[in-house]
Protein backbone atom coordinates (compact mmCIF):
# COMPACT_ATOMS: atom_id res chain seq x y z
CA UNK A 1 0.00 0.00 0.00
CA UNK A 2 1.39 3.38 -0.97
CA UNK A 3 1.94 5.76 1.91
CA UNK A 4 -0.35 8.76 1.94
CA UNK A 5 1.42 12.11 2.25
CA UNK A 6 1.00 14.06 5.44
CA UNK A 7 -1.20 17.12 5.40
CA UNK A 8 0.58 20.32 4.45
CA UNK A 9 -0.20 21.93 7.76
CA UNK A 10 1.70 19.15 9.58
CA UNK A 11 4.69 18.97 7.24
CA UNK A 12 5.37 22.70 7.20
CA UNK A 13 4.13 23.51 10.70
CA UNK A 14 7.56 23.91 12.33
CA UNK A 15 8.78 26.30 9.64
CA UNK A 16 5.64 28.41 9.94
CA UNK A 17 5.95 28.56 13.72
CA UNK A 18 9.60 29.62 13.49
CA UNK A 19 8.75 32.28 10.89
CA UNK A 20 5.88 33.56 13.04
CA UNK A 21 8.17 33.85 16.07
CA UNK A 22 10.68 35.88 14.08
CA UNK A 23 7.93 38.21 12.80
CA UNK A 24 6.56 38.70 16.32
CA UNK A 25 10.02 39.36 17.76
CA UNK A 26 10.76 41.91 14.99
CA UNK A 27 7.43 43.65 15.55
CA UNK A 28 8.04 43.82 19.28
CA UNK A 29 11.51 45.30 18.75
CA UNK A 30 10.16 47.90 16.32
CA UNK A 31 7.33 48.80 18.68
CA UNK A 32 9.80 49.17 21.55
CA UNK A 33 11.95 51.51 19.46
CA UNK A 34 8.94 53.60 18.42
CA UNK A 35 7.38 53.73 21.87
CA UNK A 36 10.69 54.11 23.77
CA UNK A 37 10.16 57.87 24.49
CA UNK A 38 6.66 57.18 25.78
CA UNK A 39 7.95 54.29 27.94
CA UNK A 40 10.68 56.50 29.35
CA UNK A 41 8.29 59.33 30.19
CA UNK A 42 5.80 56.90 31.74
CA UNK A 43 8.51 55.33 33.91
CA UNK A 44 9.66 58.81 34.96
CA UNK A 45 6.14 59.93 35.84
CA UNK A 46 5.69 56.80 37.96
CA UNK A 47 8.96 57.50 39.80
CA UNK A 48 8.06 61.16 40.33
CA UNK A 49 4.64 60.21 41.67
CA UNK A 50 6.21 57.71 44.05
CA UNK A 51 8.70 60.30 45.26
CA UNK A 52 5.83 62.76 45.81
CA UNK A 53 3.90 60.20 47.87
CA UNK A 54 6.94 59.45 50.04
CA UNK A 55 7.53 63.17 50.53
CA UNK A 56 3.89 63.72 51.51
CA UNK A 57 3.97 60.76 53.94
CA UNK A 58 7.13 62.09 55.56
CA UNK A 59 5.63 65.58 56.04
CA UNK A 60 4.24 66.13 59.59
CA UNK A 61 0.50 66.60 59.84
CA UNK A 62 0.78 70.10 61.28
CA UNK A 63 2.71 71.25 58.19
CA UNK A 64 0.61 69.66 55.47
CA UNK A 65 -1.73 72.68 55.30
CA UNK A 66 1.20 75.00 54.58
CA UNK A 67 2.42 72.63 51.87
CA UNK A 68 -1.02 72.53 50.21
CA UNK A 69 -1.25 76.34 50.30
CA UNK A 70 2.20 76.64 48.70
CA UNK A 71 1.29 74.14 45.95
CA UNK A 72 -1.99 75.92 45.23
CA UNK A 73 -0.18 79.27 45.01
CA UNK A 74 2.31 77.82 42.54
CA UNK A 75 -0.48 76.34 40.39
CA UNK A 76 -2.34 79.69 40.38
CA UNK A 77 0.83 81.58 39.41
CA UNK A 78 1.52 79.16 36.56
CA UNK A 79 -2.05 79.44 35.31
CA UNK A 80 -1.97 83.28 35.28
CA UNK A 81 1.32 83.86 33.51
CA UNK A 82 1.38 83.73 29.68
CA UNK A 83 2.12 80.23 28.33
CA UNK A 84 2.40 79.03 31.95
CA UNK A 85 0.57 75.69 31.57
CA UNK A 86 2.53 74.84 28.41
CA UNK A 87 5.86 75.63 30.08
CA UNK A 88 4.82 73.64 33.15
CA UNK A 89 3.87 70.64 31.01
CA UNK A 90 7.17 70.80 29.14
CA UNK A 91 9.06 71.02 32.44
CA UNK A 92 7.22 68.04 33.94
CA UNK A 93 7.74 65.97 30.79
CA UNK A 94 11.45 66.84 30.76
CA UNK A 95 11.84 65.91 34.44
CA UNK A 96 9.99 62.64 33.85
CA UNK A 97 12.17 61.81 30.83
CA UNK A 98 15.32 62.52 32.85
CA UNK A 99 14.11 60.48 35.83
CA UNK A 100 12.97 57.55 33.70
CA UNK A 101 16.06 57.35 31.49
CA UNK A 102 17.86 54.02 31.14
CA UNK A 103 20.72 53.61 33.59
CA UNK A 104 23.58 51.32 32.78
CA UNK A 105 23.63 48.65 35.49
CA UNK A 106 26.77 48.49 37.61
CA UNK A 107 29.10 45.65 36.86
CA UNK A 108 28.87 43.12 39.66
CA UNK A 109 30.81 40.18 38.30
CA UNK A 110 34.59 39.84 37.95
CA UNK A 111 36.48 41.00 34.91
CA UNK A 112 38.32 38.68 32.56
CA UNK A 113 41.39 38.46 34.80
CA UNK A 114 39.24 37.75 37.87
CA UNK A 115 37.25 35.11 36.01
CA UNK A 116 40.45 33.42 34.89
CA UNK A 117 41.79 33.45 38.45
CA UNK A 118 38.59 31.97 39.88
CA UNK A 119 38.52 29.28 37.18
CA UNK A 120 42.14 28.37 37.92
CA UNK A 121 41.30 28.10 41.63
CA UNK A 122 38.34 25.87 40.82
CA UNK A 123 40.44 23.54 38.65
CA UNK A 124 43.16 23.37 41.32
CA UNK A 125 40.62 22.31 43.96
CA UNK A 126 39.08 19.54 41.85
CA UNK A 127 41.49 16.78 43.06
CA UNK A 128 40.77 17.66 46.71
CA UNK A 129 36.97 18.02 46.57
CA UNK A 130 35.95 15.22 44.20
CA UNK A 131 35.74 11.43 44.19
CA UNK A 132 35.19 9.11 41.18
CA UNK A 133 31.99 7.61 42.64
CA UNK A 134 30.14 10.92 42.92
CA UNK A 135 27.22 10.85 40.40
CA UNK A 136 26.76 14.65 40.50
CA UNK A 137 30.16 16.09 41.50
CA UNK A 138 30.31 19.68 42.67
CA UNK A 139 33.94 19.85 41.56
CA UNK A 140 34.97 18.36 38.23
CA UNK A 141 37.28 19.45 35.44
CA UNK A 142 35.58 21.93 33.16
CA UNK A 143 32.75 22.49 35.64
CA UNK A 144 30.94 25.65 36.64
CA UNK A 145 32.90 27.57 39.26
CA UNK A 146 29.91 29.81 40.05
CA UNK A 147 28.19 26.90 41.82
CA UNK A 148 31.02 26.62 44.33
CA UNK A 149 32.12 30.24 44.72
CA UNK A 150 28.84 32.05 43.97
CA UNK A 151 29.26 35.77 44.51
CA UNK A 152 31.19 35.51 47.80
CA UNK A 153 34.50 36.86 46.52
CA UNK A 154 36.31 40.19 46.44
CA UNK A 155 39.40 41.54 44.69
CA UNK A 156 41.81 44.32 45.58
CA UNK A 157 43.10 47.08 43.31
CA UNK A 158 45.79 44.77 41.93
CA UNK A 159 43.29 42.09 40.92
CA UNK A 160 44.22 39.66 43.70
CA UNK A 161 41.66 37.90 45.84
CA UNK A 162 41.00 39.34 49.29
CA UNK A 163 37.95 37.24 50.18
CA UNK A 164 36.58 33.94 48.90
CA UNK A 165 33.94 31.51 50.15
CA UNK A 166 34.18 27.93 48.92
CA UNK A 167 31.22 25.55 49.12
CA UNK A 168 32.60 22.01 49.29
CA UNK A 169 30.81 18.63 49.23
CA UNK A 170 29.65 17.04 52.45
CA UNK A 171 31.85 13.95 52.07
CA UNK A 172 35.07 16.00 52.29
CA UNK A 173 36.99 15.13 55.45
CA UNK A 174 37.06 18.63 56.90
CA UNK A 175 37.80 17.17 60.34
CA UNK A 176 41.21 15.95 59.17
CA UNK A 177 43.90 18.60 59.76
CA UNK A 178 46.03 17.18 56.94
CA UNK A 179 43.18 17.46 54.43
CA UNK A 180 42.42 21.02 55.49
CA UNK A 181 46.09 21.92 55.28
CA UNK A 182 46.35 20.70 51.68
CA UNK A 183 43.37 22.82 50.64
CA UNK A 184 44.76 25.86 52.45
CA UNK A 185 48.11 25.47 50.72
CA UNK A 186 46.42 25.38 47.31
CA UNK A 187 44.38 28.50 48.03
CA UNK A 188 47.43 30.26 49.43
CA UNK A 189 49.57 29.46 46.39
CA UNK A 190 46.93 30.37 43.81
CA UNK A 191 45.75 33.57 45.52
CA UNK A 192 49.20 35.14 45.89
CA UNK A 193 52.07 34.69 48.28
CA UNK A 194 53.52 37.30 50.62
CA UNK A 195 50.20 37.91 52.37
CA UNK A 196 48.64 36.40 55.47
CA UNK A 197 45.43 34.46 54.92
CA UNK A 198 42.85 33.40 57.50
CA UNK A 199 40.83 30.24 56.93
CA UNK A 200 37.52 29.70 58.73
CA UNK A 201 36.03 26.21 58.31
CA UNK A 202 32.28 25.97 58.85
CA UNK A 203 31.97 22.19 59.11
CA UNK A 204 28.25 22.34 59.82
CA UNK A 205 27.35 24.11 56.57
CA UNK A 206 30.31 22.87 54.47
CA UNK A 207 31.74 26.34 53.87
CA UNK A 208 35.33 27.57 53.83
CA UNK A 209 35.89 31.32 54.10
CA UNK A 210 39.30 32.66 53.13
CA UNK A 211 40.15 36.28 53.97
CA UNK A 212 43.33 38.33 53.69
CA UNK A 213 44.35 39.81 57.03
CA UNK A 214 45.71 43.31 57.32
CA UNK A 215 49.12 43.73 58.92
CA UNK A 216 49.10 44.40 62.66
CA UNK A 217 50.27 47.94 63.54
CA UNK A 218 53.89 48.30 64.65
CA UNK A 219 53.58 51.91 65.84
CA UNK A 220 52.47 51.14 69.41
CA UNK A 221 55.40 51.78 71.75
CA UNK A 222 56.01 50.96 75.40
CA UNK A 223 53.62 52.78 77.75
CA UNK A 224 51.46 52.25 80.81
CA UNK A 225 48.53 50.10 79.81
CA UNK A 226 45.17 50.13 81.56
CA UNK A 227 45.17 46.70 83.24
CA UNK A 228 44.06 45.19 86.54
CA UNK A 229 46.53 43.81 89.12
CA UNK A 230 47.98 40.54 87.89
CA UNK A 231 47.35 41.35 84.20
CA UNK A 232 50.14 41.84 81.69
CA UNK A 233 49.87 42.91 78.05
CA UNK A 234 51.88 40.60 75.81
CA UNK A 235 51.01 42.56 72.69
CA UNK A 236 48.12 43.35 70.38
CA UNK A 237 46.09 41.22 68.01
CA UNK A 238 43.13 41.41 65.61
CA UNK A 239 40.01 43.28 66.69
CA UNK A 240 37.71 40.26 66.27
CA UNK A 241 40.02 37.85 68.12
CA UNK A 242 39.45 39.20 71.66
CA UNK A 243 36.54 40.92 73.39
CA UNK A 244 38.53 43.58 75.21
CA UNK A 245 40.12 46.84 74.15
CA UNK A 246 42.46 49.23 75.92
CA UNK A 247 43.31 52.85 75.07
CA UNK A 248 46.83 53.23 73.70
CA UNK A 249 48.93 56.11 72.44
CA UNK A 250 49.64 55.50 68.77
CA UNK A 251 51.75 58.25 67.28
CA UNK A 252 50.24 61.64 68.05
CA UNK A 253 46.77 60.34 68.95
CA UNK A 254 45.00 57.84 71.17
CA UNK A 255 42.92 54.92 69.97
CA UNK A 256 41.50 51.63 71.22
CA UNK A 257 43.52 48.48 70.53
CA UNK A 258 42.82 44.78 71.13
CA UNK A 259 45.37 43.43 73.64
CA UNK A 260 46.46 39.90 74.46
CA UNK A 261 46.16 39.80 78.25
CA UNK A 262 48.23 37.29 80.23
CA UNK A 263 47.05 36.78 83.81
CA UNK A 264 49.50 35.76 86.51
CA UNK A 265 49.19 35.15 90.23
CA UNK A 266 47.38 32.68 92.46
CA UNK A 267 44.32 32.28 90.21
CA UNK A 268 46.23 32.04 86.96
CA UNK A 269 45.94 28.86 84.91
CA UNK A 270 49.14 29.62 82.98
CA UNK A 271 51.47 31.25 85.53
CA UNK A 272 54.70 30.91 83.50
CA UNK A 273 55.65 31.92 79.96
CA UNK A 274 57.95 30.54 77.25
CA UNK A 275 59.06 32.81 74.40
CA UNK A 276 60.72 31.26 71.32
CA UNK A 277 62.09 32.99 68.24
CA UNK A 278 64.97 33.49 65.86
CA UNK A 279 67.77 36.04 66.37
CA UNK A 280 66.36 39.51 65.81
CA UNK A 281 62.75 38.35 66.02
CA UNK A 282 61.90 40.46 69.09
CA UNK A 283 62.15 38.03 72.00
CA UNK A 284 64.33 40.46 73.96
CA UNK A 285 61.88 43.25 73.15
CA UNK A 286 59.06 41.23 74.72
CA UNK A 287 61.21 40.52 77.79
CA UNK A 288 61.91 44.23 78.24
CA UNK A 289 58.22 45.02 77.86
CA UNK A 290 57.31 42.44 80.51
CA UNK A 291 60.00 43.79 82.85
CA UNK A 292 58.69 47.35 82.60
CA UNK A 293 55.12 46.21 83.30
CA UNK A 294 56.20 43.96 86.19
CA UNK A 295 58.09 46.80 87.90
CA UNK A 296 54.84 48.70 88.40
CA UNK A 297 53.67 46.24 91.06
CA UNK A 298 56.49 43.77 91.78
CA UNK A 299 60.19 42.94 91.84
CA UNK A 300 62.20 41.73 88.87
CA UNK A 301 65.22 39.46 88.65
CA UNK A 302 66.88 39.38 85.20
CA UNK A 303 69.31 36.72 83.97
CA UNK A 304 70.83 37.40 80.56
CA UNK A 305 72.44 34.34 79.01
CA UNK A 306 73.41 36.01 75.74
CA UNK A 307 75.71 38.51 77.45
CA UNK A 308 74.87 41.36 75.08
CA UNK A 309 73.99 43.82 77.82
CA UNK A 310 70.52 44.67 76.50
CA UNK A 311 69.10 44.80 80.03
CA UNK A 312 71.71 47.16 81.46
CA UNK A 313 69.25 50.04 81.68
CA UNK A 314 67.42 48.13 84.44
CA UNK A 315 70.42 47.94 86.79
CA UNK A 316 70.08 50.05 89.93
CA UNK A 317 66.38 50.81 89.46
CA UNK A 318 63.83 50.42 92.24
CA UNK A 319 62.38 46.90 92.19
CA UNK A 320 65.21 45.39 90.12
CA UNK A 321 66.85 42.87 92.43
CA UNK A 322 69.65 41.87 90.07
CA UNK A 323 70.73 41.86 86.43
CA UNK A 324 73.11 38.90 86.01
CA UNK A 325 75.16 37.91 83.00
CA UNK A 326 77.85 35.64 84.44
CA UNK A 327 77.50 31.99 85.41
CA UNK A 328 78.51 32.39 89.05
CA UNK A 329 76.15 35.30 89.67
CA UNK A 330 73.34 33.50 87.86
CA UNK A 331 73.68 30.36 89.97
CA UNK A 332 73.75 32.37 93.19
CA UNK A 333 70.76 34.48 92.14
CA UNK A 334 68.62 31.53 91.03
CA UNK A 335 69.48 29.63 94.20
CA UNK A 336 68.27 32.61 96.22
CA UNK A 337 65.07 32.68 94.10
CA UNK A 338 64.44 29.00 94.89
CA UNK A 339 64.90 29.62 98.64
CA UNK A 340 62.71 32.73 98.41
CA UNK A 341 59.94 30.67 96.80
CA UNK A 342 60.13 28.12 99.60
CA UNK A 343 60.13 30.88 102.22
CA UNK A 344 57.04 32.45 100.72
CA UNK A 345 55.24 29.12 100.68
CA UNK A 346 56.07 28.44 104.34
CA UNK A 347 55.08 31.96 105.42
CA UNK A 348 51.80 31.80 103.50
CA UNK A 349 50.99 28.36 104.95
CA UNK A 350 51.67 29.50 108.52
CA UNK A 351 49.52 32.59 108.03
CA UNK A 352 46.60 30.51 106.75
CA UNK A 353 46.88 28.01 109.57
CA UNK A 354 46.88 30.76 112.19
CA UNK A 355 44.06 32.67 110.51
CA UNK A 356 46.14 35.80 109.90
CA UNK A 357 46.57 37.66 106.63
CA UNK A 358 49.66 36.98 104.59
CA UNK A 359 52.75 39.06 105.44
CA UNK A 360 53.40 42.06 103.27
CA UNK A 361 56.86 40.83 102.23
CA UNK A 362 55.33 37.88 100.34
CA UNK A 363 52.45 39.82 98.77
CA UNK A 364 54.67 41.65 96.26
CA UNK A 365 55.02 39.58 93.05
CA UNK A 366 58.47 38.32 92.06
CA UNK A 367 59.35 37.98 88.38
CA UNK A 368 62.27 35.84 87.14
CA UNK A 369 63.21 36.72 83.55
CA UNK A 370 65.69 34.25 82.04
CA UNK A 371 66.93 35.06 78.53
CA UNK A 372 68.70 32.25 76.63
CA UNK A 373 69.35 29.73 79.43
CA UNK A 374 70.95 27.29 76.99
CA UNK A 375 74.04 29.52 76.67
CA UNK A 376 74.54 29.42 80.43
CA UNK A 377 73.87 25.67 80.41
CA UNK A 378 76.75 25.10 77.99
CA UNK A 379 79.07 27.12 80.21
CA UNK A 380 77.96 25.19 83.28
CA UNK A 381 78.51 21.84 81.56
CA UNK A 382 82.00 22.87 80.42
CA UNK A 383 82.86 24.01 83.95
CA UNK A 384 81.32 20.96 85.63
CA UNK A 385 78.74 23.00 87.52
CA UNK A 386 75.00 22.79 87.94
CA UNK A 387 72.71 23.77 85.06
CA UNK A 388 70.86 27.00 85.94
CA UNK A 389 67.60 25.48 84.66
CA UNK A 390 67.66 22.94 87.51
CA UNK A 391 67.32 25.80 89.98
CA UNK A 392 64.08 26.84 88.29
CA UNK A 393 62.21 23.68 89.30
CA UNK A 394 60.98 25.06 92.61
CA UNK A 395 59.81 28.44 91.20
CA UNK A 396 58.15 26.70 88.26
CA UNK A 397 56.32 24.08 90.32
CA UNK A 398 55.29 26.25 93.26
CA UNK A 399 55.54 29.77 91.82
CA UNK A 400 51.82 30.29 91.36
CA UNK A 401 51.06 29.79 95.06
CA UNK A 402 54.09 31.84 96.11
CA UNK A 403 53.50 34.77 93.73
CA UNK A 404 56.58 33.97 91.61
CA UNK A 405 56.37 34.22 87.81
CA UNK A 406 59.01 32.72 85.51
CA UNK A 407 59.53 33.88 81.91
CA UNK A 408 62.01 31.98 79.73
CA UNK A 409 63.14 33.16 76.29
CA UNK A 410 64.99 30.82 73.94
CA UNK A 411 65.90 30.53 70.26
CA UNK A 412 64.68 27.84 67.88
CA UNK A 413 68.15 26.36 67.35
CA UNK A 414 68.55 25.78 71.12
CA UNK A 415 65.02 24.69 71.89
CA UNK A 416 66.13 21.11 72.49
CA UNK A 417 68.36 22.27 75.36
CA UNK A 418 65.41 23.34 77.51
CA UNK A 419 64.81 21.30 80.64
CA UNK A 420 61.73 19.07 80.79
CA UNK A 421 60.44 20.99 83.80
CA UNK A 422 60.59 24.23 81.84
CA UNK A 423 58.67 22.68 78.94
CA UNK A 424 56.00 21.23 81.23
CA UNK A 425 55.21 24.24 83.40
CA UNK A 426 55.41 27.03 80.79
CA UNK A 427 51.93 26.58 79.32
CA UNK A 428 51.70 30.15 78.05
CA UNK A 429 53.67 30.26 74.80
CA UNK A 430 54.79 32.92 72.32
CA UNK A 431 56.48 32.39 68.94
CA UNK A 432 58.08 35.42 67.30
CA UNK A 433 59.71 35.96 63.95
CA UNK A 434 59.46 34.06 60.65
CA UNK A 435 58.37 30.47 61.31
CA UNK A 436 56.44 27.91 59.30
CA UNK A 437 53.33 26.12 60.50
CA UNK A 438 55.25 23.08 61.76
CA UNK A 439 57.55 25.20 63.92
CA UNK A 440 54.60 27.12 65.34
CA UNK A 441 52.77 23.88 66.11
CA UNK A 442 55.86 22.40 67.79
CA UNK A 443 55.91 25.27 70.29
CA UNK A 444 52.23 26.19 70.69
CA UNK A 445 50.77 22.70 70.31
CA UNK A 446 48.38 23.78 67.54
CA UNK A 447 48.67 25.18 64.06
CA UNK A 448 47.62 28.78 63.43
CA UNK A 449 44.53 29.50 61.35
CA UNK A 450 46.61 31.82 59.20
CA UNK A 451 49.48 31.32 56.78
CA UNK A 452 52.77 32.62 58.23
CA UNK A 453 54.69 34.97 55.97
CA UNK A 454 58.47 34.81 55.50
CA UNK A 455 59.05 38.54 56.06
CA UNK A 456 57.69 39.92 59.34
CA UNK A 457 58.72 42.93 61.46
CA UNK A 458 60.41 42.41 64.86
CA UNK A 459 57.96 41.46 67.58
CA UNK A 460 55.49 39.85 65.17
CA UNK A 461 54.32 36.29 65.81
CA UNK A 462 51.73 34.07 67.46
CA UNK A 463 50.69 33.30 71.02
CA UNK A 464 48.61 30.70 72.81
CA UNK A 465 47.67 30.77 76.47
CA UNK A 466 47.23 27.21 77.69
CA UNK A 467 44.60 25.41 75.63
CA UNK A 468 43.16 28.60 74.16
CA UNK A 469 43.14 29.61 70.50
CA UNK A 470 46.22 30.64 68.57
CA UNK A 471 46.27 34.43 68.17
CA UNK A 472 48.35 36.75 66.08
CA UNK A 473 50.59 39.00 68.15
CA UNK A 474 52.52 42.24 67.75
CA UNK A 475 54.76 43.16 70.69
CA UNK A 476 54.94 46.85 71.69
CA UNK A 477 58.14 48.53 70.55
CA UNK A 478 60.45 48.42 73.61
CA UNK A 479 64.06 48.94 72.44
CA UNK A 480 67.16 49.34 74.56
CA UNK A 481 67.27 53.04 75.51
CA UNK A 482 71.09 52.94 75.60
CA UNK A 483 71.32 51.73 72.00
CA UNK A 484 72.53 54.38 69.55
CA UNK A 485 70.02 53.28 66.90
CA UNK A 486 67.03 53.86 69.18
CA UNK A 487 64.91 56.85 68.29
CA UNK A 488 64.50 59.65 70.80
CA UNK A 489 60.75 59.03 71.14
CA UNK A 490 61.21 55.34 71.99
CA UNK A 491 64.12 56.12 74.33
CA UNK A 492 62.02 58.62 76.25
CA UNK A 493 59.05 56.25 76.39
CA UNK A 494 61.15 53.46 77.95
CA UNK A 495 63.00 55.68 80.42
CA UNK A 496 59.76 57.26 81.61
CA UNK A 497 58.49 53.82 82.64
CA UNK A 498 61.51 53.03 84.82
CA UNK A 499 60.85 53.50 88.55
CA UNK A 500 63.27 55.21 90.91
CA UNK A 501 66.29 57.35 90.12
CA UNK A 502 68.97 56.83 87.50
CA UNK A 503 71.31 53.84 87.75
CA UNK A 504 74.50 53.99 89.77
CA UNK A 505 76.67 54.69 86.73
CA UNK A 506 74.58 57.72 85.72
CA UNK A 507 74.53 58.92 89.33
CA UNK A 508 78.35 58.80 89.45
CA UNK A 509 78.62 60.77 86.21
CA UNK A 510 76.19 63.41 87.49
CA UNK A 511 78.05 63.67 90.82
CA UNK A 512 81.41 64.33 89.17
CA UNK A 513 82.26 68.05 88.75
CA UNK A 514 82.98 69.61 85.42
CA UNK A 515 86.56 69.02 84.20
CA UNK A 516 88.86 71.96 84.78
CA UNK A 517 91.17 73.35 82.10
CA UNK A 518 94.57 71.77 81.93
CA UNK A 519 97.38 73.44 83.81
CA UNK A 520 100.79 72.56 85.02
CA UNK A 521 100.83 69.81 87.59
CA UNK A 522 101.24 70.92 91.14
CA UNK A 523 100.40 69.86 94.65
CA UNK A 524 96.79 71.10 94.44
CA UNK A 525 96.13 69.28 91.17
CA UNK A 526 97.29 65.97 92.54
CA UNK A 527 95.08 66.42 95.60
CA UNK A 528 92.00 67.12 93.43
CA UNK A 529 92.47 63.98 91.35
CA UNK A 530 92.83 61.91 94.50
CA UNK A 531 89.54 63.24 95.85
CA UNK A 532 87.71 62.33 92.60
CA UNK A 533 88.97 58.75 92.52
CA UNK A 534 88.01 58.27 96.15
CA UNK A 535 84.58 59.89 95.79
CA UNK A 536 83.43 58.04 92.67
CA UNK A 537 83.44 54.50 94.13
CA UNK A 538 81.79 55.80 97.28
CA UNK A 539 78.97 57.28 95.23
CA UNK A 540 78.59 54.06 93.23
CA UNK A 541 78.42 51.95 96.37
CA UNK A 542 75.88 54.24 98.01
Amino acid sequence: MARRPLPRILSSGSASITRSREIARTAADNATDVLHPLITVTRGMRLLAGAGRHKWAATPRDRRGHVLFLVAACVLAVALIPYGPLLALISVMGAAAWRGRDRTPARTGPDEAGTARLRALYEALVPHFSVPDDPAPLFHHGGDWEKTFGTSYAFDADGRLTRLQVNYPAYFTDGDPAARSRVEQVLHAKSGRGREYHFAWDQENNHLLMTVLAALPTTIAAQRFVTAPGETVLGFTDADAVRRTVPVEDGDGTRDASPVIWRTGVRSTEPHLLVVGHPGSGTTTLMRSLALQALQQGDVLVVEGGGTGEYGFLAGRDGVLAVERGLAGTLATLEWAAHETERRLIAANRARQSGHPEPEDIGRPLWILLDRPSALGHLAAADGRQDPQELLRVPLRHGRAAGVTVVVAEQFDSLHALDETVRTHTRARVVLGPADSDQVEAVLGAQPHTTPTPDVPPGRGYTRLGSGPVLRLQVPATPDPYDDTTSEAHRTAVLDLLPGGPPAVEAVQEALPEPEPEREPGPETVSTHKDRLIGAPATAEG
